[in-house]
Order: structure tokens, then sequence, then C-alpha cells
């Protein structure tokens, strides 16, 4: 069995900032849901980007809210997940919106205006890893700077 380690406040959020895909849990009245998202994180904020429109806009703004991104390998069954939970918020302020799409912008994958920013701060933010003598940062799928 493999030991599962708490990470610290800054390899958490080393991970995140790495990372470009995770999910946000928001409850809706017809129930909770989990929406795979792309994201990128500035300012001790998570940032995503979403329709003006969509189940995120409609349900999350206000809220509290569970973000989650996390790596597996299961052929070394060893892997990370870092959790954020807070209230989310619509970021609306133009100057730190020019700074976001200027420096780091949430990339969607998903087709569709997505001009709606979302902002979850780094205020609750915990993570585990699973398994010795391995370094999570060096087995990212796509590395970010």
């Amino acid at each position: 069995m493999a030991a599962l380690h708490e990470l610290r406040y800054s390899e958490c959020q080393a991970l995140l900032r790495a990372g470009i895909l995770g999910r946000l849990a928001v409850v809706a009245p017809d129930g909770p849901h989990v929406v795979p998202v792309n994201y990128s994180v500035t300012n001790d904020a998570v940032i995503i980007a979403t329709t003006p429109d969509g189940l995120l806009a409609r349900h999350g703004p206000g809220t509290r809210v569970a973000f989650e991104a996390d790596h597996v390998d299961h052929g070394y069954e060893h892997g990370w997940s870092v959790m954020v939970r807070g209230t989310l918020a619509v970021l609306d302020d133009a100057t730190e919106i020019a700074r976001i799409r200027a420096t780091w912008a949430p990339r969607p994958w998903a087709s569709g205006s997505r001009s709606l920013l979302l902002k979850l701060p780094l205020t609750e933010l915990s993570g585990r890893r699973l398994g010795s003598g391995w370094d999570p940062m060096s087995e990212l799928p796509v590395p970010r700077a």
C-alpha cells in the first residue's frame, strides 16, 4: 500500500499553477453538478472562463463551491489531488481582467463564447499525494510556467 501525504499550501499552489484542467462542483436547484473546466491561477485565485448564460454563471457566483485538480498514474499507483473551497465570484474589475487576459487567461477547449470570468480565492486550499519517492511536478501531462 502506498503512503498518503498531506501537501503543504505551497505544494498545492505550485501544482494548481502548473495545471490546466480541473473540475468545479456547484449546486443548482436540480442538485450537484461537477463540471470539467480549463483554468488559470493568478493573484491567489483560480480563474475560470465560462459562458455568461451557462450553469456555472447562473448557479456559481455568490455560492460555496469546490474546485479539484489532480493527476493519477495507474501503473505506478501514485498521484495527487488538490482542492480549493470557497465562495465563487464574478470577476468584473476591468483592470484585473485585462491583466489576466494579457498574462495567463484560462484557455477553454470547448467551443462557444466563454467571456465571463469567475474567481475562486485560494483561501481554503488542501491537497494529498499518494506514494513516496516521486515528484508530482515532473509528471504533469502539460507543463505550464
